[in-house]
């Protein structure tokens, strides 16, 4: 378990070709993090969508910035307003974007601007299917991925489905960057293990920096 280590000082791990892992890089700000999360789920809540294929997600989504991500029965689309409420998504704060864009900037992607979050909210049980980041307009833009809360098991493959997995365990205040050759890798959460952070109790939240449009 890292936090045997808790003393330590942030530190990089490098993953793939054009992917490292930041360890602990958003555990000083994470109290104003979850405060943020808060108040862009106040305006536009946290809610399980429904993938094209009728299954329900176990995850819970909520987006701010310009864009957010969405899925129904239709398909999976970036769209400026919240299909739930009807308005516009929350903007995107400023202490995500800084955020974002210091990793990416750590990971080698000095010019990243991102104009979507997508938030994750995970309860005991809940995972994300293996999976590609493939509907950004964007694709020479990388993904950045903040873990906080209950720790999980993250895994990242390759270009296709079938290739093997590498299973990251990814703890509060983690961030995964990825781009370049490894844009397009395969990933997913494994279940969530029950457990109990001291800040938010049994959930893992996950914020997910993109650039979706041109």
């Amino acid at each position: 378990m890292l936090d045997l280590f808790a003393d330590e000082m942030p530190w990089s791990e490098p993953l793939a070709p054009g992917a490292v892992i930041l360890r602990r890089q958003a555990r000083e700000q994470s109290a104003v993090l979850f405060a943020t999360i808060a108040q862009v789920a106040a305006i536009s809540p946290f809610r399980q969508m429904v993938t094209p294929g009728g299954y329900t997600m176990s995850v819970a989504m909520t987006n701010c910035g310009p864009y957010g991500w969405s899925t129904d029965r239709h398909g999976y689309c970036y769209a400026a307003v919240d299909p739930l409420t009807g308005k516009p998504w929350p903007a995107m704060p400023d202490c995500f974007r800084t955020l974002a864009q210091a990793a990416a900037s750590h990971a080698g992607y000095p010019a990243f601007d991102p104009d979507a979050c997508l938030i994750n909210r995970y309860q005991p049980g809940a995972k994300l299917s293996l999976h590609q980041d493939k509907d950004e307009a964007r694709l020479d833009a990388p993904i950045v991925s903040v873990s906080l809360g209950l720790p999980a098991t993250f895994q990242f493959g390759g270009l296709k489905r079938t290739d093997p997995l590498q299973r990251v365990w990814l703890e509060h205040g983690d961030i995964v960057v990825w781009g370049g050759e490894s844009r397009l890798f395969y990933h997913a959460i494994l279940p969530l293990k029950a457990g109990s952070h001291p800040q938010v109790g049994p959930w893992r939240y996950n914020l997910t920096f993109r650039r979706a449009t041109e």
